[in-house]
């Protein structure tokens, strides 16, 4: 079996799974509500307050799939009780970050400044003028955001200036040195 996949995913207090017949998994919690189609291949069940996959295959496809949705299904989980945030760090001089309405407005160094529009189901914060918070309850789309917002002005490795995760080490390069002449 998977190793991932054979392990159970325990329901949190103040959250409820539902299985439908066509093996859609709807999870309900404090912060809303994600649904997530499983293939038909994987059998999902909830017994003792925990979500049990199984798989009726042992093809190669099935069994990375068992540990895909079991991954899922759990971040599902945790994101309806405690939600996701990635914090982006903005370095560079002049550069900074203001939140306007629902925009997220970047000034990095461009002639017009940046704007990110929040998406359905994902808060953007502006904690300070340097530092961007990204929040909300789906995993996926927490990632697939701050991602965006990174690459629009990615780390250049000489002075490190432009738009990393809070946690991101970034590879320094050395600059041109004078040679003999």
């Amino acid at each position: 079996m998977s190793r991932i996949g054979k392990m159970p995913v325990k329901i949190l207090d103040g959250v409820s799974v539902n299985i439908d017949s066509n093996n859609l998994v709807t999870v309900n919690g404090p912060l809303g509500t994600l649904s997530q189609i499983v293939d038909k291949n994987i059998k999902v069940t909830v017994e003792n307050n925990e979500v049990i996959l199984t798989r009726n295959s042992e093809a190669k496809e099935i069994k990375a799939k068992h540990g895909l949705y079991r991954a899922l299904i759990f971040n599902m989980v945790k994101g309806v009780k405690e939600g996701f945030k990635k914090v982006l760090v903005i370095n560079g001089v002049g550069y900074r970050a203001t939140k306007q309405g629902n925009k997220l407005v970047l000034n990095i160094g461009y002639s017009k400044p940046a704007e990110v529009v929040e998406v359905e189901g994902i808060k953007l914060n502006a904690l300070d003028a340097n530092r961007v918070e990204v929040s909300g309850i789906n995993k996926e789309l927490v990632g697939q955001v701050a991602s965006k917002i990174r690459d629009i002005k990615p780390v250049e490795p000489y002075h490190a200036y432009g738009i990393r995760y809070e946690n991101e080490e970034v590879i320094r390069k050395e600059g041109k040195k004078a040679g003999k002449k």
